[in-house]
């Protein structure tokens, strides 16, 4: 009975939930490919844009930020984030009045390095009306701002932020790239983000278009300064001062191709083990649950007789079957969903991974430098010192 429950029933149930009764996230219902009315007014915006040592990518993500077709005051600023390479001067080539290349300083405690780019870049930007933070790997269509901007000023939205399409040429992509953004929808329902009778907030950090009067009344990027998960944290505090929107897109492309096995796992260990909250207890729940949901169904088609094969072949069908919208998306073979159970394994080992990671003291490690320990404990005990070093970078933000 047990045998069954676990390795047929339960992950039959949890599937029918999931294509049933989850926002239906499955779909990719929340795309922006929608046309958007055209505000009377287009607003001041900034472009900032934390970087450090992207010197591979920096002009073509520079020049596509610059290249928009935008009504509106638009300008970007840099802030090179303490690079190593030549990142500063390969973006101080460019010959453009609006672009700003800021030289950032020294990570006080209780920040992680990413956000207190960020800052930096508020403090330069001043009084514009909208922040649109974007990462130094993003190229972006010249529509892009005017769509974003539109659907911002479309129901006064004080978020609204896209999942930029991510490289997907290498096998190791093929194999991963696609279920990781289907685990992120799972995990984070577009439907449910978009809804604002719902608590469920989540944003994609290399597209995030933000109110500034509502980041202002949020309590600035200091209210979030410890966060490793940078994005889904400001949806959160965000989403408190009104209604934001996630959705999928091609008008942000990455730039940073994922060609080894080992590239996507350094991608996903960054930041996994934050997402549990650094909870040893969350950690074995999960990797429980991702055993149910993904290898549970595969043991039991293969191994098990009866009802019990039936319900796992039905579980391990509908995966599939979910899994298709996210692989037409990425223009990959439906013979991938297929592979969703062995995909469920490699992200649980890079959650295990993550976890080691931390507890060897290499927490959140972004560009060199590990973070997650260092933000988490100085973040929350010595707020006052990391108030008082924001009030001057930020002034106001």
């Amino acid at each position: 009975m047990i045998v069954g429950l676990l390795f047929g029933f339960l992950p039959l149930l949890i599937w029918l939930y999931l294509l049933l009764g989850h926002h239906f996230f499955w779909l990719l219902r929340e795309r922006d490919t929608l046309a958007v009315t055209a505000p009377d007014h287009w607003p001041s915006v900034v472009a900032i844009v934390p970087a450090r040592n992207e010197e591979d990518v920096i002009v073509r993500s520079l020049t596509s930020l610059l290249a928009q077709d935008y009504p509106g005051e638009f300008r970007v600023i840099m802030v090179d984030d303490q690079s190593e390479d030549r990142t500063a001067t390969m973006a101080q080539v460019i010959a453009d009045a609006r672009l700003g290349v800021l030289k950032g300083g020294a990570r006080p405690p209780g920040w992680t390095g990413k956000l207190w780019a960020m800052s930096q870049g508020v403090a330069e930007a001043g009084a514009a009306e909208f922040f649109w933070f974007t990462d130094a790997d993003i190229a972006h269509s010249p529509d892009n701002l005017r769509q974003l901007v539109a659907r911002a000023e479309d129901g006064r939205k004080t978020l609204v932020s896209l999942m930029a399409r991510l490289q997907c040429c290498s096998s190791s992509e093929h194999f991963l790239i696609p279920a990781f953004v289907f685990f992120f929808d799972m995990l984070f329902p577009f439907g449910a983000v978009n809804d604002p009778n719902r608590k469920v907030a989540a944003a994609a950090g290399g597209c995030m278009l933000a109110r500034r009067e509502a980041l202002e009344a949020a309590g600035g990027l200091a209210a979030i300064r410890q966060h490793i998960i940078d994005d889904c944290a400001l949806a959160r505090i965000m989403k408190k001062q009104g209604p934001i929107w996630l959705g999928l897109t091609n008008r942000s492309v990455s730039l940073r191709p994922y060609p080894r096995l080992g590239d996507i796992r350094r991608m996903v260990a960054r930041s996994a083990f934050a997402q549990l909250n650094y909870s040893p207890i969350l950690l074995i729940g999960t990797l429980i649950g991702l055993f149910i949901v993904y290898i549970a169904p595969v043991l039991g088609a293969l191994f098990a007789m009866y009802y019990v094969q039936l319900a796992a072949i039905l579980a391990w069908a509908i995966m599939a079957v979910m899994f298709q919208p996210m692989l037409r998306f990425y223009r990959l073979s439906p013979l991938w969903g297929l592979l969703l159970p062995p995909i469920g394994v490699f992200y649980s080992v890079f959650t295990l991974d993550s976890a080691i990671q931390h507890w060897s003291g290499k927490g959140g490690m972004w560009k060199g430098r590990a973070q997650a320990s260092d933000s988490e404990a100085v973040g929350h005990n010595n707020k006052a010192s990391a108030n008082k070093a924001v009030g001057r970078s930020e002034g106001g933000a």
